[in-house]
């Protein structure tokens, strides 16, 4: 099988630039592409945050910054919905990070916005597959051993879905996307159900007593 042949099923056929307006996203598959930061720090920004406060210790006090974060993500979540409001009706034909930024305040902040943008994909790219499949080895310890294996080979996925153009790839997001809001809903609904039916048991945390290793003792 010649190699334009399998490149072409990989990563499908290649468009002219004059099909640049087919590729336009419906509003369900522009949620799956557009909103993917947001549902990924949903995903997994709870766990690192509470993952930090834990190592700093475990009293209440602690653990109750947890609520001041979120408060601070919600805030910068809405200011961002805020800014895309106002970039869609300035620039209804379409309008980035370095658009916007180069227009308005020049060349240099509109080269930092574009930059700033490219390490973002980046981070994201790198944080949110470690974060899934830490999540998919701890459901699976088969695959500890290969974690490392197991994210490159979603990397590599994620690249050739996106390869396959903006149209396509939308589509091939929706699914994990909107499983992802259907499982949010069911977690925090079955919550809420066993709170209010009584059958979440308190978790009574029992403080050890510090006890120093037998090797220190015989050498005190």
């Amino acid at each position: 099988m010649p190699l334009s042949h399998i490149r072409q099923i990989v990563i499908g056929r290649r468009l002219p630039t004059s099909a640049h307006a087919e590729e336009r996203l419906t509003r369900a598959s522009g949620l799956a592409v557009l909103s993917s930061d947001a549902l990924s720090s949903v995903a997994y920004a709870t766990q690192e945050a509470l993952l930090v406060l834990v190592v700093a210790g475990t009293s209440s006090s602690i653990l109750g910054w947890s609520v001041p974060i979120s408060g601070a993500i919600v805030l910068l979540l809405g200011i961002v919905i805020l800014s895309y409001r106002q970039t869609i009706r300035a620039y209804p034909q379409g309008g980035g990070s370095y658009i916007v930024a180069h227009e308005n305040l020049g060349l240099y902040p509109g080269l930092v916005a574009g930059a700033s943008l490219m390490i973002d994909y980046i981070l994201t790219v790198a944080v949110s597959i470690s974060a899934g499949v830490d999540n998919l080895t701890s459901a699976l310890p088969i695959l500890r051993p290969y974690i490392v294996d197991v994210c490159l080979v979603f990397i590599v996925l994620l690249t050739l879905a996106n390869l396959r153009g903006v149209k396509e790839s939308g589509r091939i997001f929706m699914v994990p996307t909107y499983a992802f809001i259907f499982s949010i809903f069911v977690l925090i609904g079955t919550g809420f159900y066993q709170q209010l039916t009584g059958h979440v048991d308190p978790v009574h945390h029992r403080q050890e007593p510090c006890t120093l290793p037998q090797n220190h003792l015989a050498s005190s």
